[in-house]
């Protein structure tokens, strides 16, 4: 029987990993949008603050943190998310194991991943996509931020009811129990889109391929890392890579 702390400590050291990977394609893919994305903002409040005269006016302030500084941070911040998810996902894993209906423990572990992915990750994201700098309006970020994080518990919220669905539905076949459990989870989802506000602050002349690019990448980021994460943990707790290690030392 393996300790909590032993789950708890892979799962850390998965996230770790993970993070610094995913950090990886957010630089590599995720960056030269953002570069993108800030030329076009600088350029907009060049030509705004241009005087009569065609001279501009004095700069603007310098950031807090600079764009290497930035770029810098991108793999702190990764790294340390990496890190605090696995060990959630450590936890969630040992308080649901039991439930999970399969002997296997790679794929319970894979099966929390694929779960935790759609309701954390892709349910907002289909709601309220990311955007990149130049685009929003900071006196509405309160309100995005609140909406962001309502999609979040209602994606978890669904992942629940689909379960609940699901198990209610068994008694009367698998088909049943499938189409109950996809049901609950995707009229919880509508339900819920249809309800929260809608918000566009995109600008009609920010490149439309620019933005798809920077939201793909940004989605592609998550996708690394939950993708790591469930297969990393899933290595993790496989007995047989353990009875593996047993017989090679």
């Amino acid at each position: 029987m393996r300790t909590f702390g032993s789950l708890l400590v892979r799962g850390l050291i998965v996230g770790l990993f993970a993070g610094l990977l995913a950090g990886a394609f957010a630089y590599t893919m995720g960056e030269p949008h953002i570069d993108a994305a800030i030329a076009i903002e600088e350029a907009a409040g060049a030509h705004t603050h241009d005087h009569g005269d065609g001279t501009a006016s004095a700069a603007e302030e310098e950031p807090l943190v600079s764009r290497d500084g930035q770029r810098a941070g991108l793999f702190l911040a990764t790294t340390l998310y990496g890190v605090a998810l696995g060990g959630i996902f450590a936890v969630a894993y040992t308080l649901l194991r039991r439930k999970l209906r399969t002997g296997n423990d790679s794929y319970a572990a894979l099966g929390l991943a694929a779960a935790g992915f759609v309701g954390i990750v892709l349910v907002p994201f289909l709601k309220y996509p990311p955007n990149p700098p130049a685009v929003g309006d900071p006196e509405t970020i309160t309100r995005r931020t609140v909406t962001y994080l309502l999609t979040l518990v209602i994606g978890l919220l669904a992942g629940w009811a689909g379960v609940a669905a699901s198990r209610w539905a068994a008694r009367y076949g698998d088909l049943a129990r499938l189409a109950g459990g996809a049901g609950a989870f995707l009229v919880t989802i509508v339900a819920a889109y249809l309800i929260l506000p809608a918000i566009n602050e995109v600008p009609g002349s920010f490149p439309a391929t620019l933005l798809w690019q920077f939201r793909f990448a940004s989605l592609g980021t998550q996708a690394t890392l939950w993708l790591l994460l469930g297969f990393g943990y899933a290595a993790a707790v496989d007995h047989r890579l353990s009875r593996q290690k047993v017989v090679a030392a």
